[in-house]
């Protein structure tokens, strides 16, 4: 990356002195502006009011006011089973969280093992995942939280770097499994190709219960009419006889209310029936309220996508506004790259090695909040210090334009610095 374009010295050292005042009067408004997680923000959430509005009927098959029905209830499987491809046979559907699934996926490999042999992980001398990165710092978060050792995998604008993932897992039974986003990425928002899916699924493994944590988080959730395509990676799965491996999960918690939702998970057939006698020491059943309350909310595919085109009314121009500014603020200088999504709810941001914990701290002392430095890392251990996952849903179009200029004047006045050899102080 040329910095600065060119610029020489003397230019270099004007912008400094003048973002350095712009970044003063930032820090002199006393911001409190928030851009940490990606919350929908409240015209979102309020899409979904009427899935509480109004009575339930509830002269069915079942009554899901009383105990049982551990897999979840027919009607929301059908809406679902659509949507992921996969059969209701092959679902089991949650409580709020899909987290809370991947969670207990992880704990089950611990306890009672992933395959026939019911090796229990815990036996083993080490357990290993692979970690595209940048990634999902909650998904980091469990690893850590279990024990495993994270081992990087590099992404590009088609997926993990598959030579990287197929020598590692071809060689070390100790590698358990991977975590992938494959649709809208967490934060780059790259889909995965088909390539990368076909060697997913096909690929050979030295661990016989090796699993693919594929957390498609933002299946429904396109910016744009033309959104990204994923390939079927169950069905392509199936084709080499390798359907255990693929344990898929989704949720509505960003479809409907977040904390309030509902998350599900599908498998093969073999995988669901064990997870389901295993969650049987756990629970009698989960909230087959909420579940109906979404079933008849969503009761299609079709309500679905009509459903989301609303939010993306809502949270389009938010992206579009993101990329407008940073075009304008950061492009002719050559000091940045950013991620153009169709969906999900994230922008990647790469600054020169060695920025990204400055400017994240500069941003936070101004009043806005980034999520931190690192943290879309194992370990938030971001090697080359350089990744920013900014999160434009949850301000308004005000608040986040404001956000966006300071994370830009931030960014400036910490590049020009170290290219002139000085550091910011307020007030200086």
């Amino acid at each position: 990356m040329e910095f600065f374009k060119g610029m020489g010295q003397d230019a270099v050292k004007d912008l400094y002195e003048v973002v350095s005042h712009e970044m003063e009067k930032y820090q002199a408004m006393n911001l409190e502006l928030n851009m940490a997680r990606g919350k929908p923000c409240k015209e979102q959430i309020d899409l979904s009011d009427g899935l509480i509005d109004g009575s339930i009927d509830f002269a069915i098959k079942s009554d899901y006011r009383n105990y049982g029905i551990l897999d979840g209830i027919d009607e929301l499987k059908t809406v679902f089973a659509d949507v992921l491809k996969v059969e209701k046979e092959e679902m089991i559907i949650g409580g709020n969280s899909s987290l809370n699934l991947m969670y207990d996926t992880l704990m089950r490999g611990m306890m009672f093992g992933m395959s026939d042999s019911r090796r229990p992980w815990i036996k083993e001398e080490r357990v290993k995942f692979l970690c595209p990165v940048p990634g999902y710092d909650r998904h980091f978060s469990i690893c850590e939280a279990l024990g495993f050792e994270m081992i990087n995998i590099n992404m590009d604008e088609n997926g993990p770097d598959m030579d990287q993932v197929e020598a590692l897992v071809s060689k070390d039974p100790l590698i358990k499994g991977i975590w992938c986003v494959p649709k809208y990425s967490n934060p780059t928002g790259i889909t995965y190709s088909d390539e990368v899916v076909k060697r997913l699924a096909s690929m050979k493994t030295a661990a016989n219960d090796f699993i693919i944590m594929w957390d498609n988080a933002y299946l429904v959730h396109d910016l744009y009419e033309e959104g990204d395509q994923l390939m079927d990676v169950f069905a392509e799965s199936k084709k080499h006889g390798r359907e255990d491996r693929i344990i898929m999960f989704t949720s509505t918690s960003k479809i409907t209310f977040p904390g309030a939702g509902v998350g599900m998970l599908a498998t093969s057939k073999r995988n669901a029936n064990r997870f389901k006698q295993q969650m049987g020491y756990q629970t009698i059943g989960h909230n087959k309220i909420n579940q109906l309350m979404h079933a008849r909310f969503l009761p299609s595919t079709e309500a679905i996508k009509h459903h989301m085109e609303k939010h993306a009314e809502i949270i389009g121009p938010k992206f579009k506004l993101v990329d407008q500014i940073l075009n304008e603020e950061l492009d002719k200088y050559g000091i940045a790259t950013w991620t153009k999504p169709n969906g999900g709810y994230f922008i990647s941001l790469d600054l020169p090695q060695g920025c990204a914990k400055e400017v994240v701290n500069m941003c936070s002392e101004t009043g806005v909040t980034l999520t931190d430095a690192g943290a879309t890392y194992p370990y938030r251990m971001d090697p080359k210090d350089s990744n920013i996952r900014i999160a434009p849903t949850f301000p308004s179009i005000e608040e986040l334009e404001l956000a966006i200029k300071v994370l830009c004047t931030s960014i400036k006045v910490v590049v020009a610095g170290k290219v002139l050899g000085q550091t910011y102080q307020a007030g200086a």
